[in-house]
């Protein structure tokens, strides 16, 4: 969400220059990325984009702008504020794959600007006339219930979960998008929470877990690691540890850290099971219709349309 490896007190980053270098399009072609091809991975995927109108909408930037937060703090604040107004150790804790230092320094500096009334507000009716704006003529009462089954169900198992805890604690939106926008979220921070643990116990740390999902997914070394606030020597003490435990070698996951990443996204999807019986048969028509509605998000410049960006989040 930064650009790679800046630490410390941010310079104010507006909408405007955070669409210039994460909403363009890659430089080429990639190749294809080396996730597996899943109910639960399609289904992710083609929520994020719905999910994530909270960070790229342009109606809800402009929200938080009115509050005195530019793109950076207003994303720090509104990812956080759903879980109450926790120190900051607790943020960086819930938020893992960013540099300590940077979570820590944006939260402040937000706290001081807005409260979190006027954030969860603006987060909603920001994330709902983006959507409206986007979806104009989109029916989305169906797949908002089929979606809400899946999280309802999610929201029996809390423990661990904290990011998703925070938003099972706040009231669903009354507006369908507000519905199906809410539900994604849900689905993306139940996910996110799930795979942050898997991490840890298999004793990677933050910047690790960022490097690992690059080799896994095929970015160049450091490319998507660095836009989490992590700076070159971070990066590279972190990724001397990684081959010196043989998960990596040559610039690429050995066999043993092919494994051990496999077994991380193994473990996270294992824990999206009752989440997908939950929806049921509706499944593949559900992830085809998020589909067509995340592809246009995409087009109309509030989704990043490189797809190892949006498969990585």
């Amino acid at each position: 969400m930064v650009a790679p490896g800046w630490t410390g007190h941010h310079p104010g980053v507006d909408f405007a220059q955070a669409q210039q270098v994460f909403l363009a399009p890659p430089d080429s072609e990639r190749p294809p990325a080396g996730v597996p091809d899943t109910p639960a991975r399609r289904l992710r995927d083609a929520a994020e984009p719905i999910a994530t109108i909270s960070i790229w909408g342009r109606q809800l930037n402009e929200r938080l702008s009115a509050l005195g937060l530019d793109f950076l703090t207003g994303y720090v604040w509104a990812r956080a504020a759903p879980m109450g107004e926790p120190t900051a150790p607790v943020v960086v804790a819930a938020f893992g794959v960013f540099e300590p230092g940077l979570v820590t320094g944006l939260y402040a500096e937000a706290r001081s600007r807005a409260s979190r009334d006027a954030v969860l507000a603006a987060r909603e009716r920001g994330a709902v006339e983006s959507l409206r704006a986007l979806l104009p003529d989109a029916d989305v009462t169906d797949a908002a219930a089929a979606l809400r089954r899946g999280t309802d169900v999610a929201a029996r198992h809390l423990v661990g979960r904290p990011l998703f805890a925070g938003l099972v604690s706040l009231p669903w939106p009354e507006d369908p998008l507000g519905q199906l926008w809410h539900a994604a979220v849900m689905l993306r921070e139940y996910r996110g929470d799930v795979h942050l643990a898997a991490g840890v116990a298999a004793d990677l740390t933050g910047v690790q877990m960022n490097l690992m999902t690059e080799y896994w997914v095929g970015w160049a070394h450091t490319e998507y690691a660095g836009t989490r606030g992590w700076s070159a020597e971070a990066m590279a003490e972190a990724d001397a540890d990684l081959v010196r435990r043989g998960l990596v070698a040559d610039g690429a996951l050995t066999e043993r850290g092919r494994r051990l990443r496999d077994g991380i996204e193994q473990q996270t999807e294992a824990a999206l099971a009752p989440v997908l019986d939950a929806i049921g048969p509706e499944l593949p028509t559900l992830t085809r219709q998020l589909d067509e509605w995340s592809a246009a998000i995409v087009t109309g410049g509030a989704a990043p349309p490189d797809v190892y960006k949006r498969i990585s989040g």
